[in-house]
């Protein structure tokens, strides 16, 4: 799967990025080129140098340690939504298809009305009310692309459970968890990877958006978002300033998103044995004593 994962330019892109981001994060854990807090009022805005290699804002802190900081916030909000996301689609999936008719509609009408909420706007109704912290942004962006994911998911899921192997499952006594584990969960994997990928990609943005409005993770946790809000007054005369942390939310965004298609495109086994089919280096089996 990973040989054909890193066949695809786009597979290749985001491996590099996402992987890239990882490292920064871990060597962010124990080194900074400078404290990424640290202020200096007689250094605002230096340009690029050996000491700042990408520069000083208006309080004289250094930009690249503070993006290198800012990585760790961004792993942990991707990595933690897509967990939440995960298993809340999984539940109101299981829910919604494994469950008596009653319920599974109950679960259709219910999804049906939180979808309506987009995940920006509930992010900001959970951090309004029980507080901006990196905490209340994962939850709350889990919990909804949790239900999108799991809305998204309902009609595959039940088209699966409809199928000949999972009725002759059901009839030789595999119960719904089995049902679940074995046959559903394995099968929607590529649905579930596009959706877990955007997921993560949303939860990415929706801190940047957080942050960038004041109700994110706090003054004491680098983000992203919040730098771009502190650089956006000058950057009409520094407009190199804010280029950094944005071209970061873009690539690491960009990067979750292919990287969905990426991992769909290496798994489902329709577009796996079309590219087994159309590659030169297979040769099909040929019929002995039978001659072109």
């Amino acid at each position: 799967m990973i040989r054909r994962l890193v066949a695809r330019p786009t597979g290749v892109f985001a491996v590099v990025v996402l992987g890239l981001l990882v490292v920064l994060a871990a060597v962010s854990l124990v080194w900074t080129p400078q404290d990424p807090f640290r202020t200096d009022p007689f250094r605002q805005w230096s340009g690029p140098s050996a000491a700042h290699w990408f520069g000083t804002d208006a309080s004289g802190r250094d930009i690249a340690s503070y993006l290198l900081a800012g990585t760790r916030t961004t792993v942990l909000v991707a990595v933690g939504s897509g967990v939440i996301a995960s298993v809340v689609g999984i539940v109101l999936t299981a829910v919604g298809s494994l469950t008596a008719r009653w319920v599974r509609e109950g679960t259709a009408v219910l999804l049906d009305i939180l979808v309506a909420f987009p995940t920006l706007l509930t992010a900001m109704l959970l951090t309004a009310v029980f507080g901006g912290s990196l905490g209340v942004v994962v939850v709350s962006v889990g919990l909804s692309f949790g239900v999108t994911i799991a809305r998204v998911a309902r009609g595959e899921i039940r088209r699966i459970a409809r199928s000949d192997y999972v009725v002759a499952a059901r009839a030789s006594g595999v119960g719904p968890l089995g049902v679940l584990t074995r046959h559903l969960v394995p099968n929607a994997t590529p649905l579930f990877t596009v959706q877990l990928s955007l997921a993560m990609a949303t939860a990415v943005l929706a801190e940047a958006g957080l942050s960038y409005l004041g109700y994110g993770a706090g003054s004491d946790t680098a983000s992203w978002g919040s730098m771009l809000a502190d650089l956006q007054t000058y950057v009409g005369v520094h407009p190199w300033s804010a280029a950094w942390p944005g071209a970061a939310i873009a690539l690491v965004v960009a990067a979750l998103s292919l990287l969905g298609d990426a991992v769909r495109d290496a798994t489902d086994p329709r577009l796996t044995t079309g590219d087994r089919a159309s590659d030169p280096t297979t040769t099909s089996p040929t019929t002995p004593g039978v001659t072109a």
